[in-house]
C-alpha cells in the first residue's frame, strides 16, 4: 500500500505515546498507588525499564520485516502460515474489546462534565462512546498521517501539563502533607500495581503495522519508538510521584485533585478534555492498524475479498467502517450485560502477552545474532507477564483454542479446492 502520506520520526514518536498515554495517563497513577503506596513510582519505573527490551524488538522486526500484518507477519515468517493468521486474528478479535474498553474510561472524563446539560449520565454513556466512534472513522478514513499531526500536539499539551503542575510545586508554597507513617512492601499489591501499569504500555506493537507509513523505517521506527516510550515511562513515572507528595496519608488523590491543589482550580474541566482527546487518540491507532492488517488477510485469503479496496486516500475504508462497526456493536453488548470493566481489561491483557510472547520467539528465527540476548531477555519478561496475569490468560488461550483448528482446516479446504 503506497501512499503519498508518510510519518517523520517525531510524528512516529507522538503517534506511539499517545496511544500508550491514552485513557490512562490521567487515571492509572491513582490506581497503582491505591495498590502499592509508595512504591508506585517503583513499579513504574520497573514496567519502563522492561518495556525498552520489547520495543526494541519489535522496532528492530519491523525495521527488516515492514508490513502491514505486523506481529502476525513476524510469527507467520517464522512459524508458518497458520501461526501467523492465528497471531493476526488474535489481534482483530481483541481490539474490538479493548477500544470499548478505552471508549468507557474516555467517558468517565467527560461524564462530569455533561451532567450539568444531560443529568442522569447513565442514558448517555452508549450515544456518547457511538459519537466518539464516528469521530474516529472521520478522522481515519482520511489517512495516519493528519491524526499523527494532531496526536503530535496532543502529546506535547499533555507533556505541558504535566511539567506545569511540577513546575507549580517547585514554585508554589504548596501545603505538603507530612510524610506517611512506612508502609511494608507488598508483593501482591506491587504485582497488582504492575498489572494495571502494563495496560498503559499496550499499544508498541500496534505501531509495527504502520511501518510502511514512515518515510523511512530502517533509520526512523526504532528511535521513534524508544522516543515515544520513554517520553510514556517519565510521564507515568513523574505523575505517580506528585501525586504521592501531594496527598495526605490514606487520601486518595486523583490527578485533578491533584491540578486545583496547585493551581486553584480548573483541575476536572482541563484534565476532563486532555482525557477525552488522549482516549480517542488510543483508539485511533488501533483502529487504524488494524484496518491494515484486515487489509492484508483480505490480500492474503484469510478475510473475504470485500475488504481489499482502497479510498482516495489509500486507506482500507471497508475494513476500518466494519472494525468501527464491530466496536460499536461490542460496546452494545456491553452495555446490554453490564461487563466489568476490569474483567475485559484482564483478558485484553491476556491476548496482548501472548502476542508479544509469539512476537519474540519469531524474532529468534528473523532477527540477526547480534539480537539475540535482547530479544531472550525480552522473552522472559513476557513469560513473567504470564504468570501475572494468572486466569486472565483464559481468554487468550481460548482465541488460539478456537482459530488454529479454523484455520488450519480453512487452509485444507483451500488445497483441495485448488487440486
Amino acid at each position: 500500500m503506497n501512499s503519498p502520506h508518510k510519518l517523520t520520526l517525531w510524528q512516529g514518536a507522538a503517534l506511539l505515546a499517545t496511544t500508550l498515554l491514552g485513557t490512562g495517563v490521567f487515571i492509572l497513577p491513582q490506581l497503582t498507588i491505591a495498590q502499592a503506596g509508595p512504591f508506585a513510582s517503583w513499579a513504574w519505573l520497573l514496567l519502563t525499564v522492561l518495556a525498552i527490551p520489547v520495543t526494541f524488538v519489535f522496532a528492530a522486526l519491523a525495521r527488516v520485516l515492514p508490513h502491514a500484518a505486523g506481529p502476525a507477519h513476524f510469527v507467520g515468517e517464522a512459524f508458518g502460515t497458520i501461526a501467523g493468521r492465528v497471531t493476526g486474528l488474535m489481534f482483530v478479535l481483541v481490539v474490538p474489546l479493548g477500544a470499548s474498553a478505552a471508549m468507557m474510561m474516555t467517558y468517565s472524563f467527560v461524564a462530569p462534565l455533561l451532567s450539568p446539560w444531560l443529568g442522569d449520565l447513565r442514558y448517555w454513556q452508549l450515544p456518547v462512546e457511538l459519537l466518539f466512534l464516528l469521530v474516529l472513522w472521520l478522522l481515519n478514513r482520511r489517512g495516519v498521517q493528519l491524526s499523527a499531526k494532531l496526536q503530535l500536539g496532543l502529546t506535547l499539551l499533555i507533556v505541558a501539563v504535566v511539567l506545569a503542575m511540577f513546575a507549580a510545586f517547585a514554585l508554589q508554597s504548596v501545603q505538603v502533607a507530612p510524610p506517611a507513617i512506612a508502609i511494608d512492601f507488598s508483593s501482591a499489591g506491587f504485582t497488582a500495581a504492575l498489572a494495571l501499569g502494563f495496560w498503559s504500555f499496550l499499544g508498541v506493537e500496534a505501531m509495527t503495522h504502520l511501518a510502511q507509513d514512515f518515510r523511512d523505517p530502517k533509520r526512523d521506527l526504532v528511535p521513534a519508538l524508544l522516543l515515544g516510550l520513554l517520553v510514556v515511562g517519565c510521564i507515568y513515572l513523574g505523575c505517580a510521584h506528585l501525586l504521592q507528595i501531594l496527598a495526605a496519608p490514606g487520601e486518595d488523590l486523583s490527578m485533578a485533585d491533584g491540578f486545583n491543589r496547585l493551581f486553584g482550580g480548573g483541575g476536572y474541566l482541563l484534565i476532563g478534555i486532555l482525557g477525552l482527546c488522549s482516549g480517542l487518540a488510543t483508539v485511533n491507532v488501533y483502529t487504524a492498524s488494524v484496518a491494515r492488517l484486515c487489509w492484508s488477510f483480505s490480500n492474503n485469503g484469510v478475510l473475504p475479498k470485500a475488504f481489499q479496496p482502497l479510498n482516495q486516500y489509500q486507506v482500507p475504508e471497508r475494513a476500518l467502517s466494519s472494525i468501527l462497526l464491530l466496536m460499536a456493536l461490542v460496546l452494545c453488548g456491553a452495555e446490554w450485560l453490564d461487563a466489568g470493566l476490569p474483567d475485559l481489561i484482564g483478558w485484553v491483557n491476556g491476548v496482548f502477552v501472548l502476542i508479544y510472547l509469539a512476537s519474540m520467539c519469531a524474532a529468534l528465527r528473523l532477527l540477526p545474532t547480534k539480537h539475540r540476548a535482547v530479544v531472550w531477555l525480552s522473552m522472559l519478561i513476557c513469560l513473567g507477564l504470564v504468570w501475572m496475569l494468572g486466569t486472565a490468560m483464559s481468554y487468550a488461550v481460548l482465541l488460539v483454542l478456537l482459530t488454529a483448528p479454523l484455520l488450519w482446516w480453512q487452509q485444507q479446504w483451500l488445497r483441495a479446492k485448488q487440486q
